[in-house]
């Protein structure tokens, strides 16, 4: 990332905002160089905010990444996922919204609408270009979202293929603040090794369990202790039934044991020393409409 010339080091935050399911997290994860948040096919699996940090020469900048915001009231934990977004708005420098290429839903007009008042740059990324056929039908789109807010620029981009990303961050780096690094150039995140720890077992339950458990579970990190070159794991699986815990453990504990051995290899690779990983899974009826168990479990919004 570039400054754009005028000399001072630019360091800022930037909220990476947009509906759920639209490649929030992957766009996180190819600018920073590195895994920071989790990502699955199924809508809203970001929960909390996390900070992915870029430096390169003379610019900083801080990305944060969001929850998807989205119309429903839903449960206490959509509002909490809810509150984490919005909040994140409030203490920015700059915002990217990302978009789907060809596509404009209610929940993009109410992000737009969400957006109108802020009072920093908005960059459009529109995500996903790599699988327009008709490449023709792309100016049209671009065009027309230039007239749904004040945008400072729209950029087609494709997270995963890795496409235009230079762009997008050329455009983030000259509008950043002048300002000092607020974190050390080696430093990609800001979460701790437990946090990710707990994050990556519940990834790999999203890749791999059906449409509805998904969202019906978390998972609480209970142990996280060093000896030597061991790491040494204890996760509860939380859970709002008994009929999901059974789905969870699998028959003959199959499902467990394959999450188990993802989890564990992707942790080991984070930590870059061997992990001995304890799996758990218990009900908590009703934890995620409840404000009180969702603080205990660390969704504070």
């Amino acid at each position: 990332m570039d400054t754009d010339g005028r000399g001072g080091t630019r360091c800022g935050f930037v909220a990476i905002v947009g509906r759920p399911n639209v490649g929030k997290s992957t766009l996180l994860n190819h600018l920073v160089g590195q895994k920071v948040s989790i990502t699955s096919s199924k809508p809203q699996t970001t929960r909390h905010r996390v900070i992915g940090i870029k430096t390169t020469g003379g610019a900083q900048a801080v990305y944060v990444d969001t929850p998807g915001l989205h119309g429903g009231k839903g449960r206490a934990i959509d509002r909490a996922m809810s509150r984490a977004a919005l909040g994140a708005l409030q203490e920015v420098d700059l915002v990217v919204f990302v978009v789907e290429a060809l596509r404009w839903s209610k929940d993009d007009a109410l992000v737009a609408d969400r957006l109108r008042d802020l009072h920093v740059p908005v960059i459009v990324a529109v995500n996903k270009v790599d699988r327009v056929q008709r490449k023709e039908d792309l100016l049209p789109y671009l065009a027309e979202l230039g007239t749904r807010g004040s945008f400072a620029e729209v950029i087609p981009v494709s997270a995963r293929a890795g496409l235009q990303l230079d762009v997008l961050e050329r455009e983030v780096g000259r509008r950043l603040p002048e300002s000092a690094p607020l974190f050390s150039e080696d430093q990609v995140t800001d979460r701790s090794e437990r946090f990710l720890a707990g994050e990556i077992i519940r990834e790999k339950l999203m890749r791999r369990l059906g449409q509805e458990v998904p969202y019906r579970l978390t998972v609480e990190i209970e142990r996280f202790s060093e000896e030597g070159a061991t790491t040494t794991i204890d996760a509860v699986i939380w859970v709002e039934k008994p009929g999901q815990k059974a789905i969870v453990i699998g028959a003959e504990g199959k499902m467990l044991k394959a999450v188990g051995s993802e989890a564990r290899a992707d942790i080991e690779r984070m930590l870059e020393k061997r992990v001995h990983l304890g799996l758990w899974v218990k009900v908590r009826e009703g934890w995620s409409d409840d404000d009180r168990a969702l603080r205990q479990l660390g969704y504070d919004g």
